[in-house]
């Protein structure tokens, strides 16, 4: 029997259907076990679909038989494959830090609780990505975003409740922000299936309705991707999480959220209306500047790691808006390439600090607690330091790749201000990654400290995403091939 066809609802219904499990097993041990082997199939599954996508197959699922656009339709293409196997990928490579981390910060009673909620996000993640639906996609984001609430919320400190009830009124805000605009978009088009409202709305541009949908819309991306000034609930989020579920949000959350605003702005309402009638793209690569800048200034005037690495997600979401702003290929084909780049740098970035947390004494990831780290735990730290370097853009680095075609497609556009405020930005980033990297390697610990490593549990993944980073600054056909040839197509561009 051939499974291909039935790929795009398995990949949704494995960690759904594993969420009610764990809670049935009651057992950390054995919820971490199922958690993992289903996000490794998803993985295998989303790489699947890839490769069919990357020969140029669009896959279309019909659930319940219902043939689109009558019933609800689940579709993969190029743009959306590359994000379905970044997500499922790297739920499977920051699970076993979080079996390694999670002990210490979520109480033992709730532990499989919290692997419940993982699989539920993960489900919400990827239905989010690849549902051809729109009423589909307001609900795998209500299941995405309660989960990640209560992950948010399964950390020890009492400020993890705050910081999770902040994030539920923005992301409440934002999701109803998102479901105001598909109902604009339902009433004047008269349906909800994604590729056949793109081709009702071409007639219905001019209509006031749905433009107010489509600013409706890409105001609560805008918020669920926390692209600047609403930004608020993602320092607090980031920083009262556990560290395994900022790991992961840091990879995948946001990621999604951006992936939402180039469907939205590109696949279904188009690029003439967005850019040229609306003339949304201008806002839209101001707010990407000004999110840079601020990220920027507010990671340098931090001492707190973890709120550093959570600024500077902010700065890194303001580049991905910046690309998709300009409407270039090479811009947005940077802004794609970003997307997973920014997830793999990132996420090793986090657990390598969690690595370290969790050796220390304490619970603080202040710099002082990575002090002379280099010499105590070199390879972890080796991992930061590449990951670092990626995040900064250091050329033969994914992060300078990604960078490079984002500025490359901004002075294209003619926007050469903001193309000079992307390289000012990346230039603060080396400044206040470079601090961290001096802290690690060149102060001295302050007493002799054997070496002593992070276990296997987080060190590999560490290494593995570190590796990553460089493996596609060098290799561009998977990542880069991807992204330029997913970018001519929601532009509307004919592959050369």
């Amino acid at each position: 029997m051939n499974v291909t066809p039935h790929l795009p609802v398995l990949v949704v219904i494995a960690p759904l259907m594993a969420a009610p499990l764990a809670v049935a097993f009651a057992s950390a041990r054995l919820a971490w076990w199922l958690a993992f082997i289903v996000s490794l199939a998803a993985a295998g599954m989303s790489f699947e679909l890839l490769a069919s996508a990357r020969a140029g197959t669009v896959l279309s699922y019909a659930v319940g038989d219902w043939p689109p656009p009558w019933g609800i339709e689940l579709r993969v293409d190029r743009l959306n494959a590359l994000v379905l196997a970044l997500v499922s990928t790297m739920s499977a490579v920051v699970l076993p830090f979080a079996r390694a981390s999670v002990g210490r910060e979520v109480s033992s009673d709730r532990v499989y609780l919290f692997y419940a909620c993982w699989m539920l996000c993960l489900c919400g993640l990827l239905g989010m990505t690849v549902t051809g639906d729109a009423f589909n996609v307001f609900v795998f984001l209500e299941i995405s975003s309660l989960s990640t609430y209560t992950l948010v919320s399964l950390a020890r400190r009492r400020q993890a409740l705050l910081a999770a009830f902040r994030y539920l009124i923005m992301g409440t805000v934002g999701a109803t922000f998102i479901l105001i605009g598909i109902v604009l978009i339902y009433m004047m088009t008269g349906t909800l299936n994604m590729a056949d409202m793109s081709e009702r709305m071409q007639a219905l541009t001019h209509l006031r309705p749905v433009q107010a949908g489509a600013v409706f819309i890409l105001v609560g991306v805008a918020l669920k991707m926390a692209l600047f000034p609403m930004h608020m609930w993602l320092p607090g989020a980031y920083y009262h999480a556990p560290m395994a579920v900022t790991a992961f949000l840091a990879a995948t959350a946001t990621k999604v959220a951006v992936y939402l605003m180039l469907r939205f702005s590109f696949t279904i309402f188009g690029p003439t209306l967005i850019l040229d009638d609306m003339q949304l793209g201008i806002p839209l690569a101001l707010l990407g500047g000004a999110a840079a800048l601020v990220g920027s200034l507010l990671a340098l005037a931090n001492s707190d790691v973890k709120r550093i690495l959570a600024y500077s997600s902010l700065a890194q979401i303001g580049y991905m808006a910046l690309g998709i702003a300009t409407g270039m290929v090479a811009a947005v084909a940077g802004a794609i390439l970003h997307l997973v780049n920014h997830a793999i740098m990132k996420s090793a970035l986090f657990m390598a600090l969690g690595a370290a947390r969790n050796l220390s004494p304490g619970e603080t990831t202040s710099m002082s607690m990575l002090r002379g780290a280099g010499r105590r735990m070199p390879w972890t730290m080796a991992g930061f330091t590449i990951a670092a370097a990626s995040l900064v853009g250091i050329p033969f680095t994914a992060g300078f790749l990604s960078k490079w075609y984002l500025i490359v497609g901004t002075f294209e556009r003619g926007w050469w201000p903001l193309a000079a405020l992307a390289i000012m930005t990346s230039l603060m980033a080396a400044i206040y990654m470079g601090r961290l990297i001096e802290i690690i390697w060149m102060s001295d610990p302050g007493e002799q400290t054997p070496v002593r490593e992070a276990g296997w549990l987080s060190l590999v993944p560490v290494l593995i995403l570190a590796a990553a980073s460089v493996y596609f600054g060098v290799s561009t056909d998977l990542t880069a091939g991807v992204a330029f040839d997913a970018a001519r197509t929601v532009l509307a561009e004919v592959p050369k």
